[in-house]
């Protein structure tokens, strides 16, 4: 396959993760990295490598679409600075620790766990299970902390972090718009910690294919960027459109089904 017709491939699955992205209110890195697995399987990248891989290149595709995310949600004036900030002390911390712990799992441990997240995302769609508000926002310390575990968990699973942040925010009293924001921006940090975490565990990797730069595979990256932030905007206005619980309920059943491929592979 020429590397225009592998271009063109990514730019259509950018164009499909931004559509998703903005439809379901989810961040990309949930749709993205499935997919590049398969993808990468396709292309005849090492197994060993194929996960590693579309982790690093999710990473790396949330710095760029977080930046037009977070402009959005500054403007709504949606971002809770005072939280962020000490949060992504942690977060830098925890993505760079957990780039290095996805290093250490083999391809088939890393696919094994990313199945298992992705099962109990959808579960947690499907059946709409969200923490209540139970406790005051955490000083910074706390925040730090917390933030370390968002970021290592993240890094290991390449998602910019709003599945784990949002819940961890609203239980904590953050109302939703500005916990959604406020993730918007935690994603940032993540994405840029993490993709740096897997140039460098990945630099040396032998099975590298051509046009990678550690664990991050270029056509990906730029066929993604070029297409999902235009898409997520198409996606966002789908959803004041059409049933968004029937389509949260569709997503989560397609969801359940990716993961159980991973679990039954």
């Amino acid at each position: 396959m020429s590397l225009l017709a592998v271009f063109a491939i990514y730019m259509v699955l950018g164009a499909f993760a931004g559509t998703l992205a903005g439809l379901f209110g989810i961040g990309g890195g949930l749709i993205i990295v499935p997919v590049l697995i398969f993808s990468f399987g396709a292309q005849g990248f090492s197994l060993e490598i194929a996960a590693h891989m579309a982790v690093g290149t999710s990473l790396a595709t949330i710095v760029f679409t977080s930046l037009s995310s977070i402009r959005s949600h500054h403007g709504h004036g949606a971002i809770r600075w005072d939280v962020f900030r000490p949060m992504a002390f942690g977060i830098i911390a925890g993505a760079l620790i957990g780039a290095w712990t996805a290093a250490l799992l083999s391809g088939a441990m890393l696919e094994l766990i990313i199945g298992v997240f992705v099962i109990l995302v959808g579960l947690k769609m499907l059946f709409e299970v969200n923490p209540s508000p139970g406790r005051n926002v955490a000083g910074k310390a706390g925040l730090a902390g917390a933030g370390a575990g968002i970021g290592w968990a993240s890094a290991i699973f390449g998602i910019g972090g709003g599945t784990l942040t949002v819940p961890y925010l609203s239980w904590s009293n953050v109302r939703m718009q500005q916990a959604v924001g406020t993730s918007a921006a935690c994603g940032l940090p993540i994405a840029v910690a993490g993709a740096v975490g897997n140039v460098w565990t990945g630099w040396s990797e032998p099975a590298l294919p051509e046009y990678s730069f550690g664990y991050i595979y270029l056509p990906a990256l730029i066929g993604i960027i070029l297409t999902s932030v235009l898409f997520a905007r198409v996606g966002a206005n789908l959803a004041h459109r059409l049933n968004a619980k029937v389509l949260k309920r569709v997503f989560a059943i397609l969801l359940l089904l990716v993961g159980l491929r991973f679990l039954l592979s």
